[in-house]
């Protein structure tokens, strides 16, 4: 059991100024184990727009001094720190697993991944460079540099509540920026760990504060016009709403927003390979990702077999928590996301889908919001289901006819985020990554996950701006500038 993990009472507060402090208004969010609800993790600052001018105005009190500290001194704290998160890998993965509900193992995955996160991020201290360029005029010296748009914003996501801070907190601080984050009310508690681990590396006051709290602490950290930019990773609806309010003055936004990721199965398909990649991307961490496979696209003339397999491994998973080594899958992270699987499913039924596999709640010894694992077959391509993001563990299963179908399914939705494709025709690989609307691609292998030194981004309603992870993630943290110098 994780109840044991203990929260240290600074770690309930906002961070501001070098200061755990509570919310202006003293309120605070109660935060739950969703997988045993009876476990309430801590009583966590609720902030309010008093709070988020307070971190703002340390941020921007803490920018000049920050910008000149230069890269490579600036990668210094950031080594501190991934020192430091290294030692203490164990608390953050417990905590992820207590407050998030993801399984021990996938919590000490998204760790590690933060870690490499940190460690590319590091490596591009002495990268973070311009060019010098011919001039035109004889004794002069063309050049580019790049320079930090100022003080960020950083609204942070539940599902990755490790990882997502951390791809957004090292560039923005290796690039010279000063940051607020603003991580999500579900998960207050990791993030909290986090800026701890940079606290204790010494990182000077009102470099990273942390601002805790729900929708009056985001807008207000949108709205403050000292704030350059938004990175943001959420929902469509609030990723537009947060474009939208910038607009007005021009801030600079960078936005990760959902996913209906198509994996496609072509007839010459290793079908056991397929079936791996498909509960893996579907099921893993309870289908709580943008990059998770949502749809199967299966060419009819293996369609049955296919689906067998799957079945079969579906209802072989074991529903636990995330402490149980023998739970296959954990929980979703809350009452509102458990409804919305389940109304999901119910809404799909009544479209005419049929569910192969799961299908509904589960119940089990202790009070949580356990969803089974959902297999939904004779799903057309247009319906609901097919369209429209669920973000839990539910499987669409959607019938082609051969690679051209396939692929204008793959692509009917208004999202990108990810493409998968199964195949052995070396002709379709290719072509497949010329087909594809989707910002990461996968061929032979699970559609969900990318390297830390690769660009984690989408296509069409799935991304605005430059993407993360990385060197392009320069593009949203600094300004490129030239200069031409006579001698």
């Amino acid at each position: 059991m994780l109840r044991d993990f203990k929260v240290a009472p600074d770690h309930l507060l906002n961070h501001v100024d070098g200061v755990w402090v509570p919310s202006a208004s003293g309120s605070t969010r109660p935060n739950v184990n969703p997988a045993d609800t009876t476990d309430v993790v801590g009583d966590f600052a609720e902030s309010v727009t008093a709070d988020v001018t307070a971190a703002v105005d340390a941020a921007a009190r803490a920018q000049h001094a920050w910008d000149a500290t230069g890269p490579i001194e600036r990668a210094r704290y950031l080594t501190r720190a991934a020192r430091l998160l290294e030692e203490r890998s164990e608390d953050l993965a417990r905590a992820i697993t207590r407050e998030q509900g993801k399984r021990l193992s996938e919590a000490r995955g998204e760790v590690t991944r933060a870690l490499t996160i940190l460690e590319f991020t590091i490596g591009e201290a002495r990268r973070l460079n311009g060019e010098t360029t011919p001039a035109e005029e004889p004794r002069t010296v063309a050049m580019t540099f790049r320079r930090p748009i100022g003080v960020v914003g950083l609204i942070t996501p539940w599902n990755f509540p490790v990882a997502i801070p951390m791809w957004k907190v090292a560039p923005a601080l290796l690039a010279g920026c000063t940051a607020v984050l603003k991580p999500s009310p579900l998960t207050p508690l990791t993030s909290a760990l986090l800026v701890q681990a940079f606290v204790d590396a010494g990182l000077p006051d009102g470099v990273l504060n942390l601002v805790q709290g729900d929708r009056e602490a985001g807008e207000a950290l949108v709205d403050d016009p000292r704030v350059a930019g938004i990175s943001f990773t959420g929902s469509l609806p609030v990723g537009t709403a947060i474009n939208r309010a910038g607009a007005g003055r021009l801030m600079r936004t960078q936005l990760e927003l959902g996913g209906k990721n198509a994996l496609i199965v072509l007839a010459d398909a290793d079908l056991d390979a397929a079936v791996d990649a498909v509960v893996h991307g579907a099921f893993g961490q309870s289908g709580q990702r943008c990059s998770a496979t949502s749809r199967v696209v299966v060419d009819r003339r293996v369609h049955d077999e296919l689906v067998r397999r799957l079945v079969a491994r579906v209802d072989a998973m074991t529903i636990g928590p995330g402490w149980d080594p023998d739970a296959d899958i954990g929980p979703v992270v809350n009452d509102e996301r458990y409804r919305a699987c389940l109304d999901a499913v119910a809404r799909a039924t009544a479209d005419g889908a049929t569910v192969v596999a799961g299908g509904g709640a589960a119940q089990l010894d202790t009070p949580g919001w356990f969803v089974r694992p959902t297999v939904l077959d004779g799903v057309a391509w247009d319906a609901e289901i097919a369209q429209e993001e669920v973000f839990g563990p539910v499987l669409s299963v959607v019938t082609c006819d051969g690679y051209d179908d396939a692929m204008r399914i793959a692509n009917s939705v208004r999202y990108g985020m990810s493409g998968t494709i199964f195949t052995q025709d070396p002709a379709l690989i290719f072509q497949s990554l010329q087909d594809f609307e989707a910002g990461m691609l996968h061929v032979n292998r699970p559609g969900v996950g990318a390297y830390s030194h690769l660009p984690h981004m989408g296509a069409k309603a799935s991304q605005l701006g430059a993407p993360e992870c990385s060197p392009a993630v320069w593009n949203f943290y600094t300004d490129l500038r030239s200069a031409c110098l006579r001698y």
